[in-house]
């Protein structure tokens, strides 16, 4: 079958091809843009439903048992538990998220041989990969198959293997459907937008992104900052191997390491800058504090660190929060409703930092807006539909 070109996309702005990306047939890429496309109608036309089914039956029937009307996101959930429609849409979802793994797995497998073949083979390499066979994998990170990837990020199926990287590089932009930019990148380039709009004299010599994954955030600080030293960390050797290739590639300088953003090997104060791009929810709560109290190590005096993620559900309506609350259950995210419910003084307080010099915002999407077509509302299986991202962290005092 011959291959579709990476410039054909029916929808939205197409992912730009590089030297690891997979390459679907014309079936396959087929098979991609009905998942990507059932993503969007599910978003956009069947998830609002929920909010009618709610009006109409589950708050009416939850005020009669209850003697008043759902007001929070427990409330909300309590009512919608059986509700019919809430069970369908949910349901497709995550069969929506299940086919889309799939839906990459199929030319990833098609083609692994040759893509670990490039991953070995690059040459003149500008940036650095350390692997560590023996780190230890989190339990909270092999306790489920996160985002029901299958395997997760960490698991190894052959020698040198890159395929979970493979899988996430194009699942992400179906996920998204599109909406983080054809280098998936969305994330890292609103947040390096706030740094620049908060702290505009901050200019890092050395920066760190935790649990970088493939180096979606993580290439932007190199063009961000051309003359700053850029590291990435992550468990997963698989998205290690992938990211390194994936990089140079791109012709970005990044140097790679596997390591837990718990304990790391590097010295103290050794960053200007420490961030991380939807990472803190899939750790725990123990896990959480302790990556602060290794920012801190890690960060110079007038360091700082900032973690990009979805909005805490105190600032939503109930079932907005609800809504964006599904992953929790539904989609192998068993820390992502904790996590939500941080907030940055009291992280700081308890890690070492100043309190008074944590911040919370949220930055409008770096990607247009309108171009992406969002749905203009957090919720669960709409990565990134809502156009801006919330950001927590800490300065360092100088």
């Amino acid at each position: 079958m011959t291959e579709i070109p990476n410039s054909i996309d029916t929808s939205l702005t197409a992912q730009l091809t590089h030297g690891i990306l997979p390459q679907p047939t014309s079936d396959e890429f087929a098979r991609q843009e009905f998942v990507k496309s059932l993503k969007y109608h599910l978003a956009t036309q069947i998830s609002p439903g929920n909010k009618e089914a709610l009006a109409a039956r589950a708050a009416p029937a939850f005020a009669k048992a209850k003697g008043h009307p759902p007001e929070t996101m427990e409330d909300v959930r309590s009512a919608m538990r059986d509700e019919p429609y809430f069970t369908f849409w949910s349901a497709l979802q995550r069969n929506s998220q299940e086919m889309m793994w799939k839906s990459v797995q199929i030319p990833v497998e098609r083609q692994l041989p040759e893509l670990i073949s490039r991953a070995r083979t690059i040459e003149d390499a500008s940036g650095s990969l350390d692997l560590d066979p023996a780190l230890p994998i989190p339990t909270y990170h092999r306790a489920v198959d996160i985002h029901c990837l299958p395997g997760g990020y960490h698991s190894e199926f052959t020698a040198d293997d890159v395929a979970n990287g493979a899988c996430y590089d194009r699942a992400v932009y179906l996920y998204a459907m599109g909406r983080m930019g054809p280098l998936n990148s969305d994330i890292g380039d609103t947040t390096i937008a706030f740094i620049k709009e908060r702290f505009p004299d901050f200019a890092p010599a050395r920066i760190l992104d935790l649990g970088c994954t493939v180096g979606h955030s993580t290439l932007p600080y190199c063009d961000a900052w051309p003359d700053a030293e850029v590291h990435g960390i992550d468990v997963g050797a698989p998205v290690l191997r992938y990211a390194h290739a994936r990089a140079e590639a791109l012709g970005k300088t990044v140097h790679f390491s596997q390591q837990n953003a718990e304990q790391t090997n590097f010295p103290d104060a050794h960053f200007d800058l420490i961030v991380s791009h939807i990472l803190v929810h899939e750790t725990s709560n123990k896990a959480v504090r302790k990556i602060m109290r290794e920012a801190h190590r890690l960060l110079r005096p007038g360091g700082i660190v900032v973690h990009a993620e979805t909005p805490p559900y105190r600032d939503l309506p109930a079932y907005d929060a609800f809504m964006l609350d599904w992953d929790t259950r539904n989609n192998n995210e068993p820390f992502w409703g904790a996590s939500h419910g941080l907030k940055a003084t009291d992280i700081a307080a308890e890690t070492g930092f100043d309190p008074a010099h944590a911040f919370e915002a949220y930055q409008p999407s770096a990607f247009d807006a309108a171009q992406a077509r969002r749905t203009a509302v957090f919720q669960g299986g709409d990565f990134g539909g809502a156009g801006a991202w919330w950001l927590w962290g800490v300065r360092k005092p100088a």
